[in-house]
């Protein structure tokens, strides 16, 4: 598990299955997808594509699976209990090191969304004024060497903070001012989540702070055993769906909460405007350079032991489905 999503609160702990495809000639093929966390606009492409019915259009009936624990998607797809998952770019390099059979098959957010977040009203105004400053963070180890590398870039040192472990609870931890600023939060929630608080934040993103880009948000299916043509079907439709939404975002939106009723709620609403415009538009490209500088960025950090070449983490399915 790399980091838990911010409307765990506000959702339903019940699994959410797709429903039931009913064909009268040749019944659809099955995949499975477990998500992530629950069902949120992260998801907008895969929602919108069963609600639209673009996953039917190309022979598929999806189960879309919310995971009882946010910690086991990636790994339930390495034990083969599910066909695909939603995963992180960075823990899908922790997880293939540590010897999980996973490969990226696709992308669903193609930046990152993690962002280094401070109170409009505190005394943080540039990351030199970081200096002497408490900094909560949820996962040790990426989260880490990510506000390591913000600093060197402006002459500081972890040495020159202090971080504390908030477990999970970025935004009121900031809100409290227990911590005067935290890294892990998500640009297009935490800061909506604190406006809807009263409290004001801003964020200095990572991506421009010398972290290498990367997928914040990508499909994972089992390396040694994936489908390469119902895969590459899935992300036709998704692809589908995602320039659906770029092009129809307000109509999107209410597609996407027509899934489930917790789903209509003011940072739903908020979240949504924050998130589509960085849904992949062609999910089944990936940029082999993104994945080598990133895996060159963890081996840096000591966070894995060797650099494993990119066709260990990442594979286009549609190459493969056409040999």
């Amino acid at each position: 598990m790399f980091r838990k999503f911010g409307f765990a609160a506000l959702l339903s702990a019940t699994v959410l299955h797709a429903p039931m495809m009913v064909s009268t000639a040749l019944a659809d093929d099955k995949l499975s997808l477990i998500l992530d966390w629950y069902v949120n606009p992260d998801h907008g492409p895969i929602i919108v594509a069963e609600k639209l019915g673009f996953f039917k259009d190309n022979g598929l009936d999806i189960e879309i699976i919310a995971p009882a624990d946010a910690a086991t998607p990636s790994r339930q797809v390495a034990a083969k209990q599910a066909d695909l998952a939603v995963s992180y770019q960075q823990q899908l390099h922790l997880d293939v090191h540590e010897g999980l059979p996973l490969i990226r098959v696709g992308t669903l957010v193609d930046t990152p969304l993690n962002c280094l977040a401070v109170r409009d009203d505190g005394s943080v105004n540039e990351i030199t004024d970081l200096k002497g400053k408490k900094i909560g963070f949820s996962v040790a180890g990426v989260e880490e060497a990510v506000m390591s590398t913000i600093l060197s870039r402006h002459g500081m040192t972890k040495d020159d903070v202090e971080l504390i472990n908030v477990n999970f609870s970025l935004s009121p931890a900031l809100m409290s001012k227990q911590v005067d600023a935290v890294i892990g939060a998500y640009r297009n929630v935490e800061l909506n989540q604190m406006d809807i608080e009263g409290v004001k934040g801003k964020c200095f993103f990572v991506e421009e702070q010398g972290v290498p880009a990367y997928d914040e948000l990508i499909y994972v299916a089992n390396a040694s055993d994936y489908d390469a043509d119902k895969i590459s079907r899935f992300l036709a439709a998704t692809e589908k769906a995602a320039n659906y939404i770029i092009n129809n975002p307000e109509q999107a939106y209410e597609i996407y909460v027509s899934y489930s009723p917790e789903l209509k709620d003011e940072l739903n609403k908020r979240a949504w405007k924050d998130t589509y415009p960085r849904f992949a538009r062609t999910p089944a490209a990936f940029d082999f350079g993104r994945y080598k500088r990133q895996e060159a960025f963890l081996f840096e950090h000591k966070l894995v032991p060797e650099i494993f070449g990119v066709e260990k983490f990442a594979v286009d399915v549609n190459v493969e489905r056409n040999k």
